[in-house]
């Protein structure tokens, strides 16, 4: 993502200690999510049924937009921390990616937050651009829509004065790509904007649900279920939006605490920009019962435990 490229570019002081421990904190955390993804994709390719329900799709298009975006963006530190330098054309890619990806976050988070609204509301009538075989129409939109943001900024591309795109070797960071400020005031207008109405959207859910909690008599448990998962969406937005305070963060806890700009921008790194990819499939991979069971099935440690005989049933 393009905060994480604002780490120091300055890494002559850089192989030392530090880096070692930066890079051994974030390698572990990165190889445990890609477990727990490839656990769950396995899950659902040996369970055709929960394809069935467009939660669980919407669920999966979520762990591959995560995946991309952990790829692209430690792809991105590591080349950060050990100074490595290319043309601007083989660096382009990987920032397109992770700002898309990034972008993209949200766009699922009120996304999901919309399938429980229509999900508790129209049990028996859902529209049909809510059901499984046409999901997809919401999701490609999203991915078109991630896009967007991107693409503009590589159209509007201005590079520093003697870079070459296919010959000049640079630090991959979007800095690069943007080098008029009037283009980066842009961007964090357009952000700031595409954040409020996400937020918008997850708060009418939320407030939608819980006033529905009060009303119904039967299948309560249920219904909240679903208010917890719009609230941890809530919270996942709002570790999204601190990413873009970074520079402001950075520059008062620079004033106030004894450590290195490096240090604190990987710190704000691995909380605002890490760990929301990390917690989502912990979130609501292991929060689902059933998705749970199967998983536990999948696992030689745990499936002799349990009783294959057992039925799941999977939540729509």
């Amino acid at each position: 993502m393009q905060n994480l490229t604002d780490l120091t570019g300055n890494t002559t002081s850089g192989v030392n200690l530090s880096v070692i421990v930066k890079v051994c904190v974030v390698i572990p955390f990165f190889i445990a999510f890609l477990f727990f993804i490839l656990l769950t994709l396995c899950t659902f390719a040996s369970h055709r049924q929960f394809f069935d329900s467009s939660r669980y799709i919407l669920f999966t298009y979520m762990l591959i937009n995560d995946t991309l975006q952990l790829f692209s963006s430690v792809s991105l530190f590591l080349l950060a921390m050990g100074g490595v330098q290319f043309a601007v054309i083989f660096c382009a890619p990987l920032i397109f990616v992770s700002t898309a990806t990034f972008l993209n976050t949200p766009l699922i988070l009120s996304t999901m937050s919309l399938e429980r609204y229509v999900a508790i509301f129209y049990p028996l009538h859902r529209p049909a651009i809510w059901r499984a075989e046409r999901i997809w129409i919401i999701i490609v939109s999203m991915w078109i829509i991630s896009c967007i943001l991107p693409t503009v900024d590589f159209v509007l591309m201005r590079l520093k004065p003697n870079v070459d795109i296919h010959s000049t070797p640079v630090l991959c960071k979007p800095t690069v790509l943007n080098a008029s400020p009037i283009q980066a005031l842009f961007k964090v207008s357009l952000n700031g904007i595409f954040f409020a109405v996400v937020a918008v959207v997850i708060l009418f859910t939320y407030i939608r649900i819980l006033l529905e909690t009060r009303r119904m008599r039967q299948d309560r448990v249920s219904v909240r279920k679903a208010l917890h998962t719009v609230l941890l969406h809530g919270f996942q937005l709002l570790l999204s939006v601190m990413a873009f305070s970074q520079p402001v963060a950075e520059l008062l806890l620079f004033q106030r605490v004894n450590l290195s700009q490096a240090d604190i921008s990987f710190i704000y790194y691995f909380c605002f920009i890490l760990l929301p990819r990390f917690l989502s499939p912990l979130i609501y991979g292991l929060r689902d019962e059933s998705l749970r069971s199967y998983m536990k099935k999948a696992m030689p440690c745990f499936g002799a435990r349990i009783d294959p005989h057992k039925e799941v049933k999977i939540i729509k």
